[in-house]
């Protein structure tokens, strides 16, 4: 079993997710802290192997904890779950060691896809003791983190992750304008990510004919 902590400040989001959590095979929530400095306190106390963390919180953010945790030394593992969708926050947070990123409001689906990812990446660490590079990559790859030397000229691998996240959350097929609604860009920008996400076989295209014009191309994401 996995233990879990979660440091979440809104009592009904912090059920929530435990449950959640608790809904997937192998993980355990083994404490709930409502501020960073409570989450700091019970990390020392319980040794969780896996901290899920909200950002936004009082008397000490999820980022600020995030790097106190680093700081300290402690040899876990955090995912964030957060409202916080600005690129400076996300690329802090992925720079401090984070898993996962994802984004409220999201869908049991996604949080249960993190889980086990996350349980897939340690059992393949603890197979063996050293790695090819083949193999490296190989275990990059299944937890969905793209290589970043291989994406287009303009495009931006934290930009691209915010599209995937959406995309993923989705039931039905989505328009380049809802993605780009819903992520926060300028339509033309989300179409040439969805255009690349296309190209790498991870989005199916479902062409969608109306009344009078063109027809409108949607987008959702290959099972």
């Amino acid at each position: 079993m996995y233990k879990v902590l979660l440091i979440e400040d809104d009592p009904m989001v912090q059920e929530v997710n435990r449950q959640f959590i608790e809904q997937v095979d192998r993980f355990t929530v083994i404490g709930t802290a409502g501020n960073g400095m409570e989450g700091i306190e019970m990390i020392r106390k319980l040794q969780p192997d896996l901290v899920i963390i909200d950002i936004y919180m009082p008397h000490q953010d999820g980022l600020e904890t995030l790097q106190q945790i680093r700081t300290e030394g402690h040899t876990i593992d955090v995912i964030a779950i957060t409202a916080a969708s600005d690129i400076e926050t996300v690329r802090r947070v992925l720079q401090n060691g984070a898993f996962d990123y994802i984004m409220k409001p999201f869908k049991f689906e996604r949080l249960k896809q993190s889980l086990e990812n996350y349980h897939a990446f340690q059992q393949k660490l603890k197979e063996k003791e050293k790695l090819t590079q083949k193999e490296l990559d190989a275990l990059l790859q299944s937890n969905e983190i793209e290589t970043r030397n291989k994406l287009p000229k303009g495009l931006n691998d934290i930009t691209l992750q915010k599209i995937v996240h959406y995309l993923q959350e989705q039931t039905e097929p989505v328009s380049a304008e809802e993605v780009a609604e819903g992520v926060g860009l300028a339509r033309v920008t989300a179409r040439r990510y969805l255009e690349y996400l296309e190209k790498i076989q991870k989005v199916e295209i479902d062409i969608q004919y109306g009344g009078v014009g063109r027809p409108i191309n949607r987008y959702i994401m290959k099972k």
